[in-house]
This record gives structure tokens, sequence and C-alpha cells, in this order.
């Protein structure tokens, strides 16, 4: 790895870690950029899959003041439940990245991109459809919580990018709160979600460790500073901010696969 390298790897983890904090998207940067210095696509996934974790973290401290609201609001018993179900999901991800072919799920990852931003976008007429979180029971609330964190885990250990877009879609559904409080568990449960596909890969997968070496650092600061640049914005400007990121990223895979 060469300076001009390094200083892509640099400027693109930090983009990244703003994004992903904000919305989610991120690895939409950082992952192009792997390949583009060189490294073949699972290698390059692999690598960036532990090198945005640091930004994840860095969104939850950020982001903490909202998490504890939702904590004092919800219990916090019933988010930590919440732990075993997304390291569950995220291990099966990683599995499947390891062991099956990716040019299958890569043809359905920008319609399920793409699909979550339609949801976010009209969230409020699915509502509608689906019932609005106050109106449903406990049971069926729980249910579809841990069914949402589950199979965002399963992506997030598989691929990851637009993670973010779909966990605040979904979770919009089943949790009757702020976009802000939403985007702060979306923040914890990706949190959650990077340091499983680390454990994972640092032991079977190929890691490039230099190039981790460069963009970890970056992704924790960008990841800090768009968790502050969220709280920030009103409901509105987030959400239309996150459905823009996840149309731009949905349409650049679907580039991609085609």
């Amino acid at each position: 790895m060469d300076l001009i390298d390094a200083g892509a790897l640099l400027a693109a983890g930090l983009a990244a870690g703003t994004v992903n904090a904000v919305a989610g998207g991120g690895s939409l940067i950082t992952f192009p950029t792997l390949v583009a210095i060189g490294l073949p696509p699972v290698p390059a996934n692999v690598t960036n899959s532990i090198a945005v974790c640091p930004g994840y973290l860095a969104s939850v401290f950020g982001s903490r003041a909202d998490l504890v609201s939702l904590a004092a609001a919800r219990g916090r018993r019933a988010l930590l439940y919440l732990l075993p179900t997304a390291i569950l999901g995220t291990a099966a991800g990683c599995a499947l990245l390891l062991a099956t072919p990716a040019r299958a799920f890569e043809l359905v990852v920008p319609f399920l991109v793409l699909g979550a931003a339609a949801a976010l976008a009209f969230q409020k007429r699915l509502r509608e459809v689906v019932g609005h979180p106050r109106h449903m029971s406990r049971r069926r609330r729980g249910l579809m919580l841990h069914g949402t964190v589950a199979l965002g885990a399963v992506y997030g250990g598989y691929f990851g990018a637009a993670l973010g877009v779909m966990l605040v879609a979904a979770l919009g559904l089943v949790l009757d709160e702020s976009l802000a409080r939403i985007n702060a568990l979306k923040n914890a449960i990706s949190s959650v979600v990077g340091l499983a596909t680390v454990a994972a890969f640092a032991v079977f997968g190929p890691v490039n460790w230099a190039a981790v070496a460069v963009l970890a650092p970056a992704t924790l600061v960008g990841g800090y500073t768009g968790a502050r640049l969220a709280r920030r914005l009103p409901a509105d400007a987030l959400r239309a901010a996150i459905v823009a990121i996840g149309v731009i990223v949905g349409v650049i895979l679907l580039i991609r696969a085609t």
C-alpha cells in the first residue's frame, strides 16, 4: 500500500463513519475503495466489515443520550435481550459469506436496500396496513422487534452496506418512538453486529490488516461526528437524508450487480 492508497482509505473512512452514524451505507464508500486499491471482493468485504466497526462504536457514544432515554422508556432489560438475537444473526450471516457464492446475494441486495428506503419514506402509510406499534400486543411487538434485529444482523454479517437504512425503516414500524431514539438504537445494534463480525472474520476471514489500520481510526472519528450531526437534524430532515442515502446506495449496488 502506497501513500496515495492510504490517503484514499483515510478519506473514505472519515466519510463512511459519518454516513453510517447518520443513516447507514458507509460501506458503499469504503468497500469500493478497498477494491480500487487492489483487494479482491471477498477480502475487501471482510476487511471492510472489521474496519468500520470502530465507527459504529463511536456513533453509539455520540447518540448515547437518546439511547439512555430509550432504555428508560422501554426498559434496559428489553434492549439487552436483543443482544443474543443480534449476535446469532450476525454469526449466521458471516457463515453465509465464507461458505457460499456471493453472486446470488449481490443480485438481491439492491432491492432490499431500495425496499428499505421506500419503507421509511412511506412509513406512515405502511403503519396503516400493518398496524401502529401502539395498537400491537406486547408479545407481537416483541416478536417483530427480535425478527427485525435477527434479519438485519444476518444481512450485516454477510455484507452490511445500508444496514442502518434497513434497521431504521424496520424498527420504525415496530417501535412508537422518535426517529432520533430509533437512530440511536440502530447505532447500538450496528455496533453489536460490527463486533460480532470482527470476532468471526479476525479468526476465519482473509483480512488485510494494513488497510484496517488506516480505515478504523478514520471511521471512529467520522462515526462520532455523524452521530452528533444526526442528533441536531429535525426528524423530517433526518428521515429525508436516510431515504436519499438508501436510494443512492441501492442504485449503486444495482449498477454494480448488473
